[in-house]
């Protein structure tokens, strides 16, 4: 049997499947790459800097005691959406408990001229235009709900182990690899994932597991583009630079 499928390996395939799994390999890096930047655009200015640290994370799961989601996002992702002067207005409301006589005088205005445009049409986002929605976004912020972290979760864990599988299987095809290195490379994603998921949930109970959702994010993405890499190496660079050494052998004995 082994002898039979001796064939079956990156090399060797036929241009048709190679095409297959080298599109399907564009397009996930692509998105992998997407994905990224999202954070960056999300978690990645919960601090109101640019790029992912500890603190980011912790505001994200944990939350921030001292503030309101609100004003973290007009301090980090929503900085650049309204000018300082608007921006501490509305800070300035929630801090002071978000009244309701204060938001239709000052602060719904600025809302609607500034963030209307996306919050009261995506569904995705909250209506920060009605009142009774960004009072609870004025209170202090506990983190990520238990609602969202579920669903998000549950998103996360069926998405990405789909696009886990097909990677490892792909790359299950390499030659020239240690078994046990190849299979460590094609479980190690499937573990950082459960790492970095579960860390969401224990970060929203104590901070200090911040790390883990950092070690598990940059572990899975390591690792799924070295198989990546390697697979698109073998089904289309390899195999020239096997022939022409081939080839030059043969000069070489004639």
């Amino acid at each position: 049997m082994k002898k039979e499928l001796s064939w079956f390996n990156l090399p060797s395939l036929s241009i048709p499947v190679k095409a297959l799994f080298t599109g399907y390999i564009l397009v996930v890096g692509l998105g992998l790459l997407m994905a990224g930047l999202q954070i960056m655009l999300t978690h990645g200015m919960a601090d109101g800097k640019w790029g992912i640290s500890v603190d980011d994370i912790v505001y994200s799961y944990y939350g921030n005691p001292n503030g309101s989601k609100i004003e973290s996002k007009l301090n980090g992702s929503m900085k650049d959406k309204a000018p300082p002067e608007e921006r501490l207005v509305i800070i300035k409301w929630a801090r002071e408990g978000a009244n309701k006589t204060e938001w239709q005088a000052n602060v719904k205005p600025i809302v609607e001229k500034r963030c209307a445009m996306c919050h009261a049409h995506m569904p995705t986002l909250p209506n920060i235009s009605q009142f009774e929605t960004i009072s609870e976004l004025a209170q202090a912020d506990k983190g990520a709900s238990v609602e969202n972290l579920t669903r998000v979760s549950h998103i996360h864990l069926f998405g990405i182990s789909f696009i886990f599988f097909f990677v490892g299987f792909i790359f299950s095809l390499a030659v020239g690899f240690n078994k046990w290195l190849k299979a460590g490379l094609i479980i190690f994603p499937f573990l950082f994932l459960i790492m970095d998921i579960s860390a969401w949930w224990l970060t929203k109970i104590n901070p200090n597991f911040a790390w883990f959702v950092i070690i598990g994010g940059f572990g899975y993405s390591v690792a799924s583009s070295v198989m990546l890499f390697t697979s698109l190496y073998q089904m289309w660079i390899y195999p020239m630079k096997k022939k022409s050494a081939v080839q030059n052998t043969w000069y070489d004995e004639n």
